[in-house]
């Protein structure tokens, strides 16, 4: 009888732990950019998220002409298309806080120094579906040779990538951005959470309970007034993105008291 009271106690314990570790999570978006020194998918910007505490970091990659991944959210740059491009044709060209546009390769080494924040990458959408499918190769052989493959999960707003994704990394978290597959959609695709628009979740806020019941997780994108966060908060989404991490971080804060 001793025994099994023990073994009661260490199993709410455990349980209690685990609750405990329940919450809105903070992901930054394009990193911690609005900062001073920083720019969207800079390096500085994922470090920014890292020193602040941030959960994750969310980044955007293009695959070159010549098959280079390159971290950079628009379709151009300066005047350069950046899917059209070559690489040696983009490398010299500096993001807003005088950073040149890094490669992936270079975002993930230093990422590999930053051990206690997340990797949610999205791959931008490419001209064809065999080109989708190509950069989502890339991608993830790219993540696997840095060893970063457990702390990253992918993202995309197209359908062909996320299938990818889902293929080649299957206990990976992938996600999908579009907004029009329900959470049982999503699940019998493979997906492991959805990652919508808030518009999309407000007018479907029960998409929000339906994944909960089947196990998806969800993510809500670009939150950056107060009044949407807290009411995100409130209905339970597991994550937010925002260009403002530290101030959703304080109203996460406060909703748990």
């Amino acid at each position: 009888m001793k025994r099994k009271s023990i073994f009661l106690l260490c199993c709410l314990l455990v349980a209690g732990m685990a609750m405990a570790q329940v919450g809105t999570k903070v992901i930054a978006h394009r990193g911690y950019w609005k900062t001073e020194g920083s720019a969207q998918n800079s390096i500085r910007s994922l470090e920014r998220a890292s020193e602040i505490g941030a959960y994750g970091s969310e980044l955007d990659v293009h695959l070159t002409a010549d098959n280079v991944l390159v971290v950079f959210h628009d379709n151009t740059i300066q005047g350069k298309t950046i899917q059209a491009s070559a690489y040696d044709e983009l490398k010299d060209l500096k993001l807003a806080n005088g950073e040149p546009i890094p490669t992936l390769e270079q975002y993930l080494r230093r990422a590999r120094k930053l051990k206690n924040i997340r990797l949610i990458l999205e791959l931008k959408a490419h001209e064809t579906p065999e080109r989708n499918r190509e950069a989502a190769q890339a991608v993830v052989k790219l993540v696997k040779r840095m060893r970063l493959a457990k702390r990253t999960d992918y993202i995309s707003f197209n359908l062909d990538a996320c299938k990818e994704f889902i293929r080649l990394c299957p206990k990976s978290e992938v996600s999908y951005l579009n907004g029009e597959l329900s959470p049982m959609e999503l699940k019998e695709l493979g997906f492991a959470g959805l990652d919508y628009h808030y518009d999309v979740l407000k007018s479907r806020p029960e998409w929000i309970q339906d994944c909960k019941a089947i196990g998806l997780t969800v993510n809500v994108w670009t939150v950056n007034e107060p009044e949407k966060m807290r009411e995100m908060v409130e209905r339970g989404v597991d994550f937010i993105t925002t260009d403002l991490p530290e101030q959703a971080e304080a109203i996460i804060r406060e909703q748990a008291r």
